[in-house]
């Protein structure tokens, strides 16, 4: 029988420790492969726009599977999806590990992105059946704070790895950590509502197209690709995303979840986190070369000067699942996004040759806003679903995080194409215009209330 309103101890605490072993798995391979390309493209002999297909080619396959996987966790239980894709993400990394070659090494990470996707689809929606209601926020807030951890530690790790062993050793460490983590999840993880319609394998495919061509349209645009190339994608976007979306309206639980953006809460908190996760993402593309090129700060800094931003995340999501008991989502969201905006405008400010406390002080600033508007943002967004809709509304979570990361890595790279001299510096006010307009959105929610909907 379904627990009706989350586990008792201690089984509680083992399944949530599953589903953060698998978090900051996740989080931590997209950082570390960041970091091993220069080294993964030298030793393949392969050119560094080629090696970037191992960062593209994981991203596709998160996004073009995030939300049927989230569609099938809600008509096969999210267990199982999450078991099934951390099994993949596992089997993916060993993979990854004896590649010979770039092809082979691609096509493995095409596999870890879908078993990440299935991890990502229905992480949330599982978190949902794991703590009572009342707990809901603070274990969201813990679930972005092992996240921020994860994103700070991550390059440092993969640094230290490198220096003493070879890039596969990179991928090799998630298999005994996901072999934990599918132990555990084995005897904790809890079973969930299941949905009476069926698979819709048509519905599954639009969209997979359509997200996927839309994060390739952005990219296409962003490296100056020719516009016939850009309108053809531009085409399939319209065809595919029209015809995905015609589909729905008249389904009762729809994969492409636009019953849900009925609700106006949660429709609010997807705009809020696509243009909050576009600013954060402007910033991290834009800093690294603002840092270099204007502030005169040497590389090997950069990556410290950073840190302060996910540490300051990793301190206040937590801290804000506490506050959204008490307070408006909508209001705490405003304010901790006004915060990353007012911040990234300092950041842009900074003086020549700044110390390490002049941009630290900004670094906690900007990252302690976006941990303020976080949580109270994925508490609302998921309560505002139904319980037996927990899977599309996590797998729409998902879906806007890296659609906004996507659009914001874009522009830097139309600003630094067109403006070489400025473009970094433009950008950072960019991030700040995207993070008041979020802030703007998120303060609309105060209106409409943010009442979780009914089990």
């Amino acid at each position: 029988m379904i627990q009706p309103d989350g586990l008792a101890a201690p089984r509680r605490y083992w399944a949530y420790a599953t589903v953060a072993l698998a978090v900051i798995l996740a989080v931590m391979d997209g950082a570390v492969a960041n970091v091993a390309l220069p080294t993964i493209a030298r030793e393949f002999g392969t050119t560094p726009a080629l090696s970037i297909w191992i960062v593209n080619a994981y991203q596709l396959a998160v996004v073009a599977s995030l939300l049927p996987l989230a569609s099938l966790g809600e008509i096969y239980g999210y267990r199982r999806i999450y078991m099934g894709g951390l099994l993949v993400f596992t089997l993916a990394s060993l993979a990854c590990a004896l590649s010979p070659t770039l092809a082979a090494l691609t096509v493995a990470r095409v596999a870890q992105g879908f078993g990440a996707a299935g991890v990502m689809s229905v992480n949330i929606a599982l978190v949902r059946y794991i703590f009572p209601r009342a707990r809901l926020a603070r274990a969201i807030g813990m679930n972005a704070m092992f996240a921020a951890l994860a994103a700070t530690i991550g390059p440092t790790f993969a640094s230290a790895v490198l220096g003493v062993a070879s890039w596969p050793w990179l991928f090799s460490i998630n298999v005994p950590f996901g072999l934990l983590a599918l132990g555990i999840g084995s005897f904790s993880l809890p079973d969930s509502d299941r949905a009476a319609h069926r698979f819709d394998i048509v519905s599954a495919l639009l969209t997979a197209v359509t997200f996927a061509t839309v994060i390739t349209a952005i990219d296409s645009v962003a490296h100056g690709a020719a516009w016939p190339v850009v309108a053809g994608q531009v085409l399939v976007v319209g065809v595919a995303g029209f015809w995905a979306s015609v589909r729905q309206l008249s389904l009762p639980s729809p994969l492409l979840p636009i019953d849900l953006l009925r609700i106006p809460v949660f429709a609010l908190s997807i705009a809020t986190s696509v243009c909050s996760f576009a600013s954060q993402m402007i910033a991290f593309v834009a800093l690294p070369f603002h840092m270099q090129t204007v502030l005169g700060v040497a590389p090997s800094m950069v990556g410290f000067l950073l840190v302060p931003w996910p540490l300051a995340v990793g301190v206040f999501a937590p801290i804000s699942g506490r506050l959204v008991e008490r307070y408006p989502a909508g209001l705490l969201g405003g304010c901790g996004l006004l915060l990353l905006a007012v911040g990234l405008v300092l950041v842009a400010n900074l003086p020549p040759h700044p110390g390490f406390l002049d941009v630290a002080w900004r670094m906690v600033l900007c990252g302690s806003g976006f941990g303020l508007f976080q949580t109270p943002n994925n508490r609302t967004l998921i309560g505002a679903a139904p319980r037996a809709r927990s899977g599309g509304a996590s797998g729409m979570l998902g879906t806007a995080r890296l659609m906004g990361q996507s659009i914001g890595a874009a522009l830097v790279a139309v600003l630094l194409s067109h403006f070489p001299a400025d473009g970094t510096l433009l950008s950072l006010y960019m991030g700040a215009g995207f993070a008041a307009v979020a802030a703007a959105v998120s303060t609309l929610r105060v209106a409409t209330g943010t009442r979780p909907a009914a089990a």
